[in-house]
């Protein structure tokens, strides 16, 4: 028998309204916004440290709260599975968008973090008896792919300026390496508490990003020299970036279905493009715009068709952060 309080739904088995509401918005807003709180965090703090201290912070919250709910020990296999996870994730995914908004605007950032559903596809497809895809995912595909295209193509094309083409390099692979975590996860050996197995990828990538800043020459955080604007921004992105909003996704998950659960993907992007041109003087291009409705249609197209033997928006195991905090 489940208890209530882990599912959050009432005697009757129907989720109380204002709960559904929270939890959606959290998803739908906090999650939109990390992009906006990443740049402000690394104006004053070295990108992979500032990445990989988040990640410790909050992994280690997560671990000792799923113990102390009485998650049983991980076993080593489960930290293998975990360092795995979280180097593709966290360090390979989250490291690139953090590194890349060093060049390129979050709300660019945003967009291009958009098009992992493609990659999710691509990968599946192309892996040993992998799922082929079926029309409308082949037309997301397409639409996706040719949203990015517009974005990052020529300056010619619709104008608005070119987004940076290293930046969006290094976003585009790191996007590819979160599809490749995601769809591992679906395999690997995790424990089956969502917040022990989320708390220990966060305590292993987050080693791995603070290792990563090592090797790129990074010096250690400076506190006397980060501003508050940094600090305010580092502490959102921990308590309410992946802790708070990773636990609305879980509570989504249980009481909701993985389809409505996914459509933050939507209004990620949305929300983080708005942020960048309101609080961080970001520009707000028609190719922008362009772009985001092709993309946006796209991964709309692809989360929300069936694919054979699978339900409808079905996604990763819970046990990785999700399909794209993203991945931010």
């Amino acid at each position: 028998m489940r208890e209530a309080g882990l599912t959050g739904t009432s005697a009757r088995g129907v989720p109380p309204l204002w709960k559904l509401v929270a939890a959606f918005a959290a998803v739908y807003i906090i999650w939109g916004s990390t992009y906006l709180a990443i740049k402000f965090a690394i104006e004053t703090m070295p990108p992979f440290t500032m990445a990989g201290t988040r990640f410790l912070t909050a992994g280690a919250i997560l671990y000792v709260f799923a113990r102390a709910r009485g998650a049983a020990a991980p076993r080593g296999v489960h930290w293998v599975s975990a360092l795995v996870i979280g180097t593709l994730l966290l360090m390979g995914g989250n490291g690139a968008v953090t590194w890349s908004q060093q060049r390129i605007p979050s709300g660019v950032a945003a967009l291009l973090v958009t098009i992992t559903p493609c990659w999710m596809v691509l990968l599946d497809w192309l892996r040993p008896d992998g799922t082929r895809p079926t029309r409308p995912i082949v037309l997301g595909l397409m639409l996706g792919l040719s949203g990015v295209a517009l974005l990052i193509g020529p300056e010619s094309l619709m104008g608005g300026g070119r987004v940076d083409p290293i930046g969006a390099a290094v976003l585009l692979a790191g996007s590819v390496s979160w599809a490749t975590g995601s769809i591992h996860s679906r395999h690997a050996r995790v424990p089956s508490r969502p917040l022990l197995a989320t708390g220990m990828q966060m305590l292993c990538g987050g080693s791995v990003l603070l290792i990563a800043g090592r090797i790129a020459g990074e010096s250690s955080i400076d506190v006397a020299h980060v501003s508050l604007r940094s600090v305010l921004a580092f502490a959102y992105l921990v308590v309410f970036g992946a802790i708070i909003g990773y636990s609305a996704y879980v509570y989504l998950l249980r009481v909701s279905t993985p389809a409505r659960a996914s459509t933050y993907a939507y209004v990620n992007p949305v929300v983080a493009v708005f942020l960048g041109w309101a609080l961080a003087g970001e520009s707000l291009t028609p190719r922008m715009l362009v772009a985001a409705l092709v993309i946006v249609s796209g991964v709309a197209l692809i989360t929300l068709s069936r694919q054979p033997g699978a339900a409808p928006g079905s996604s990763p195991s819970t046990a990785a952060i999700r399909p794209e905090e993203p991945i931010a």
